[in-house]
């Protein structure tokens, strides 16, 4: 390892140099308190800028163990200081002059939610910490500036770790307040299966946003306030008494007029899987972690999903145990959305009507009196909402807003009223007695197959130069294949989708090859993350701009490769 005084004396002597001449400082320099690491170098000053990280010894960051003990502390943590990293990393971007993206300094920019990031990372054995970022290279056209870069290496780097990245700089009860955070939104999750509930919902939560465009909490927005028959008190480890809505297992309905907050609080309910800042307003919302949102989504691919339990006898005598389309109608998609979540373990699925497929949803009387059963191909999901639960475990949480149906297999109905919330169960029974469903139940659903393996990708070469590239949050791409991934609403930021790519690429080269059933490779994959964290699917070389997505995210990316899983 080379020192930062021959780093500097490297630089001087390839000042107004060809650009290229920059490539000749790749490597490690030890500084006095990290080692910096130039990892790639760009091709020129216009090019995608410079990878760098930086490992700072764990005695020298000097963190409490205590902070970084647990993994929901270690990942609170690193958001933490990521954060703080991000906010004086924006004060300095640019400031060099020069051609391009001369001077630009970038890192992960978190949002509302606490995810684990590849941009700081915490060694929980060692207490070594790793950020990782990029910076462009200075240049005039393309000749090297480098009395510019010594700027940012030598004058801004220290200074930058010095004040955000060591115990040192942090306000003690602020890293505290994060680790107290961490673990009181953990006892809530662990306290949903103690009490028998999917979700929670704190009282004082805000749930609206300020606008489509911005996660941030909408300002002057009502309060959610818990109907008292569902209120429930926890007693949590740091904050004390806290009283919210306790969803219980089974059946919820959520109605009510537009605009009143139905979707609302089931948006904040999707996003209850992920811990959220303090300040965000959702920080003690906290769904079942397995909680997938099912939706139509025409268009997409099927591969061999089991979707007999909701369509069969199709008049083209196709198998739907087996079903293959590259064209998904609303209907048959959310079926197969529904039976992927099942397979990989989800407890609840949360379902909004206004983004269903109708005649998946649900058949009035009256279309089922004049187009019989027998005839349907569909059976819909309200005659099947009841048995997921009874039978498999799967609970629902609904919103509608048009179809009095559901008050029939609803446990409990929630009526929104100015975004504020009534449990109206009882006058829900009540008026549905007035209106009974007659006609006949279908037949009991057989358990579907989960024996589609993921083949191997003979065209999927084992070399370094496979091309991949995110779209935000619409997909993202290996080589020529696009994985569409608009739909798949609990993604909540585009680093997730990187990651997905990179998850996916590491899958087709060392794990599917044809043996393994989609959920085993699935595991056998976050067997390794929990081992070696991002390493488990990047090698050593971890790219500073990946978010760790859950396992039912990378299953919904594997269910729309085309082609790549068979029966």
């Amino acid at each position: 390892m080379k020192t930062a005084a021959e780093l500097q004396n490297l630089l001087r002597q390839i000042d107004h140099r060809s650009y290229p001449a920059y490539k000749d400082t790749r490597g490690k320099y030890q500084f006095q308190q990290y080692i910096l690491s130039i990892d790639h170098v760009q091709g020129d000053p216009f090019a995608a800028p410079s990878k760098v990280s930086l490992l700072i010894p764990g005695k020298t960051a000097a963190f409490d163990q205590r902070l970084y003990e647990s993994v929901h502390r270690r990942i609170a943590l690193q958001d933490y200081l990521l954060r703080r990293a991000a906010a004086k990393i924006r004060e300095y971007s640019f400031q060099a002059k020069g051609s391009g993206k001369s001077g630009l300094l970038g890192i992960s920019q978190p949002g509302q939610e606490i995810l684990e990031r590849s941009a700081c990372t915490l060694n929980p054995a060692s207490g070594d910490i790793t950020v990782r970022m990029e910076i462009g290279f200075p240049a005039n056209g393309r000749t090297i500036n480098s009395g510019e870069l010594i700027k940012i290496l030598f004058d801004f780097l220290p200074v930058w770790v010095r004040q955000t990245l060591l115990a040192s700089s942090c306000r003690r009860e602020e890293t505290e307040a994060v680790a107290d955070l961490a673990d009181d939104q953990q006892f809530i999750e662990e306290q949903l299966t103690e009490l028998g509930l999917v979700a929670f919902v704190a009282n004082g939560s805000v749930l609206p946003r300020k606008s489509g465009v911005s996660s941030l909490p909408m300002k002057d927005a009502v309060v959610f306030q818990s109907p008292a028959s569902m209120e429930v008190a926890l007693n949590l480890p740091h904050r004390g008494i806290l009283k919210g809505m306790g969803i219980k297992k089974g059946v919820t309905l959520i109605v009510g007029g537009g605009y009143h907050g139905k979707s609302t609080l089931l948006e904040a309910l999707e996003l209850g899987v992920y811990r959220h800042i303090a300040g965000d307003g959702r920080e003690y919302v906290i769904t079942d972690p397995g909680a997938m949102k099912i939706r139509a989504e025409d268009g997409r691919s099927i591969q061999d999903a089991d979707i007999s339990m909701f369509i069969r006898n199709l008049p083209n005598g196709k198998d739907t145990s087996c079903f293959y389309t590259e064209d998904a109608s609303g209907s048959t998609s959310q079926a197969a959305a529904t039976v992927e979540a099942m397979e990989m373990g989800a407890g609840l699925l949360l379902i909004d009507e206004d983004t269903s497929a109708t005649n998946f949803m649900i058949r009035d009387e009256l279309m089922q009196r004049v187009v019989s059963r027998e005839v349907e191909p569909i059976i819909p999901f309200i005659d099947r909402v009841r048995e997921l639960y009874e039978t498999w475990g799967v609970s629902t949480i609904l919103v509608a807003g048009s179809s009095g149906s559901y008050f029939h297999k609803a446990d409990c109905v929630i009526q929104m009223n100015r975004y504020r919330p009534a449990e109206i169960t009882d006058l829900a029974k009540k008026e549905a007695q007035r209106f009974p469903l007659t006609l006949e139940e279908p037949e009991k659903a057989s358990k579907p197959s989960y024996r589609r393996v993921a083949k191997r990708d003979a065209g999927f070469a084992k070399e370094d130069r496979i091309k991949m590239k995110t779209m935000g949050l619409d997909g993202f791409s290996i080589n020529h294949e696009t994985v569409d991934m608009r739909y798949v609403e609990q993604l909540a930021d585009p680093e997730q989708l990187t990651a997905l790519a990179h998850m996916i690429k590491y899958m087709k080269l060392q794990i599917f090859d044809g043996s393994r059933t989609v959920g085993e490779a699935v595991e056998r994959l976050y067997q390794g993350i929990a081992a070696k964290g991002f390493a488990a699917f990047c090698g050593p070389d971890i790219p500073g701009n990946l978010a760790m997505p859950r396992k039912q995210e990378l299953f919904a990316a594997v269910n729309r490769c085309r082609g790549l899983v068979r029966l």
